[in-house]
């Protein structure tokens, strides 16, 4: 514990009851997480396997997890719990999935396949916006811990009443899925936990103690688990700042801290007030517009660093100007003062501000990365391909094929898909595999069997194909023989971003192939010398590469979405996931070193002319591969004196395309 402060070694010290702190930005939360765990393992008083700290986001966990690691030698730590409140429910369900009435290897449907289903169940013609307020009522009914029944009882108006009628059709569809969406990896587990008090006793044997992080995102579901756990006794230590809730929009009760005390009457409480990330200026600044917020434990940040600069507030006529402003000031004091890229961070509210920013830096060549926003892997095309990939590897994974078999579309809706279920759950086998019976597609309707039996061909065909090309390959083929680059391009208004014809994927690999380097009697290694050879001809160095040279390596310019990454990333942890399924162990060590690469190369092809602004597309289908060889040629060498005009700050080596993955 050396080097805290006495507020944070306090907070560290308290194990023996419940424990709020109350902890200002910057003012090291984490780091009395850390050495709280490492406390309650040095000291005996809980062993490793019964303490978990519940964080909010994978990435937070991972890093705690990291910083226990470097401050907890050898395995003392070893069954220590960090992860999400999702991730704790999610494990709750494969432990006592019978007591919720799931069978084992249940799936979890991420918010695609919630709306597919709850779409479905709709009106046919219902408008999109109509579809997401239907699934945001029920979601919220979720979140405040209500089954169908009680959503119904407490309904108000017609439009909740509605709400929870398809709350009750909905969950009856997950339930013939053996299937939960990412809501009920929380209300069903309090649910179970409330009703039965020989689980509750048994899980709270299973966790002794508790830490929570950014308490004051909970919502009541989360609060009602945490309380569960909790017991009595109430052996936790709650993290939070009522002055940083921002998430009560979706369903976060920050009202939560101060119920705490009600429900814990000998809540201790400390503040953490003391600020290691910022100048005093910042935090008068900061501490004059929070004293506006009703409070009922006031806190007044403070630091021991100098004032620093003054506080400039600049006024723009628009986004457009806005953007222009920062570009200019930022690639001012980057030659200035001789600043490396890394230096500079750009902070905005929502991603829809991202792309006048984006087009300003690269207008004056300033490369960035770009943090937030879509997930790579969330985009609805690689989900689609990933979805394929797991049943390839898996036939066993039911929420793999219930995508999979709807993408693209085909002759199989949603009421054959639950006969199916129904029918596979009857000769207790997954659904592809019930699919391949002869006498299960017999009790379906013809076009349906028929469209059931074209697309368990290709899986079948592509799963014997895996053992014999490379997963890249299989990707290509993938894309061609399952149908999903044809409908891409079917959506796509620029044709000439596919110039393979349809129905020979043979030829667009070898297209491919070709752009790769790869010719009979070249190894691979050759053929990525010539691949750097003609890329090192095809452009000569402008200014900003002498910049570059002169600043060293380092990271570029980073922009941040600034707020909703933590719901994203708990989403990216669980939802999605097959619960309890094996994987073929020959497909697994084939592919497994490959991981998203596969998915990579796949969104390099089909992205190609549907993102990227029209003047960029040129260059987008030379990044990605897609295109005319010669014309590639021609064009790579006028590279150097038209990126200026044709859009290469947008694509160049630090432009979008460069940046996908």
């Amino acid at each position: 514990m050396h080097g805290l402060n006495p507020p944070q070694r306090a907070a560290v010290l308290h194990t023996d009851g419940p424990l709020l702190v109350l902890a200002g930005a910057g003012s090291g939360k984490t780091r009395v997480i850390v050495e709280k765990i490492a406390h309650l393992i040095a000291s005996r008083a809980m062993p490793a396997k019964r303490i978990a700290a519940i964080t909010f986001t994978n990435k937070s966990a991972k890093e705690m997890k990291e910083r226990v690691a470097k401050r907890i030698k050898g395995d003392a730590a070893e069954g220590l719990t960090v992860c999400t409140f999702h991730a704790l429910g999610l494990k709750f369900l494969q432990i006592d999935h019978a007591k919720a009435g799931l069978r084992r290897g249940f799936s979890v449907f991420d918010s695609d396949d919630s709306t597919a289903q709850i779409k479905d169940l709709m009106p046919p013609g219902s408008k999109p916006d109509a579809i997401d307020d239907m699934r945001n009522l029920i979601s919220r009914a979720k979140n405040a811990g209500l089954s169908p029944e009680e959503a119904l009882a407490v309904s108000k108006s017609p439009r909740e009443m509605e709400a929870a009628l398809m709350y009750q059709r909905y969950q009856a569809r997950l339930s013939t899925f053996n299937a939960v969406d990412f809501d009920d990896l929380i209300r069903l587990p309090v649910q179970m936990l409330e009703g039965d008090e020989t689980l509750r006793l048994a899980w709270r044997e299973r966790i002794g103690y508790l830490l929570v992080d950014e308490c004051q995102d909970t919502n009541d579901a989360q609060y009602r688990l945490l309380k569960a756990l909790a017991g009595e006794k109430g052996l936790f230590t709650c993290v939070g700042d009522d002055d940083q809730s921002i998430y009560a929009w979706r369903g976060a009760n920050p009202d939560n801290l101060l119920q705490l005390g009600k429900d814990y009457p000998s809540l201790q409480i400390i503040k953490l007030e003391q600020n290691y990330r910022c100048s005093n200026r910042v935090l008068r600044a900061a501490n004059a517009l929070i004293a506006h917020n009703p409070h009922e434990h006031p806190k007044t940040l403070w630091s021991d660093q100098p004032d620093g600069e003054r506080i400039r507030v600049w006024e723009c006529r628009d986004s457009a100007h806005e953007a222009e402003k920062v570009a200019a000031e930022i690639h001012f004091l980057a030659a200035a003062k001789q600043a490396p890229w890394s230096d500079f961070c750009i902070l905005f509210r929502g991603n829809f501000q991202s792309r006048v920013l984006e087009k300003s830096l690269q207008l004056l060549r300033v490369p960035y990365h770009l943090s937030g926003g879509t997930a790579f892997l969330e985009r609805g095309e690689v989900k689609d391909a990933l979805s394929w990939l797991r049943l390839i590897a898996n036939p066993d994974d039911d929420a793999a094929f219930l995508r999979a078999v709807q993408s693209p579309k085909r002759e199989v809706g949603a009421t054959t898909l639950a006969k199916l279920a129904e029918l596979a759950q009857q000769a207790h086998m997954p659904m592809s595999r019930a699919a391949e019976q002869i006498g299960v597609l017999k009790q379906l309707q013809p076009r349906a069997a028929n469209a059931l039996d074209g697309f368990v061909s290709i899986v079948r065909h592509l799963r014997g194909e895996a053992f014999k090309i490379s997963p890249a390959e299989l990707v290509r083929v993938l894309a061609e023989k399952s149908g999903l680059l044809a409908s891409i391009r079917a959506q796509c208004k620029d044709e000439a971003s596919f110039p393979a014809p349809q129905g020979k994927p043979g030829r667009a690999v070898g297209m491919v192939r070709r752009r790769q380097g790869l010719r009979p009697g070249r190894t691979r290694r050759a053929a990525r010398a010539a691949v750097a050879r003609r890329q090192g001809r095809s452009r000569q160095p402008g200014a900003h590469d002498v910049a570059a040279r002169r600043q060293g390596p380092g990271v570029p310019l980073r922009l941040h979405r600034r707020h909703g990454r933590r719901h994203a990333a708990a989403r990216n942890g669980a939802g999605g996931r097959l619960a309890g399924r094996r994987t073929s162990p020959a497909l697994r060590g084939h592919h497994a070193r490959e991981g998203t690469a596969v998915a990579v190369a796949f969104a390099r092809g089909v992205q190609v002319g549907r993102q990227a602004a029209p003047e960029a597309q040129p260059l987008l289908r030379r990044t990605a591969g897609v295109g005319d060889p010669a014309r590639r040629r021609r064009s790579g060498r006028r590279r150097g004196t038209q990126a200026g005009t044709r859009g290469g700050g947008i694509c160049g080596d630090q432009g979008i395309a460069g940046r996908v993955t």
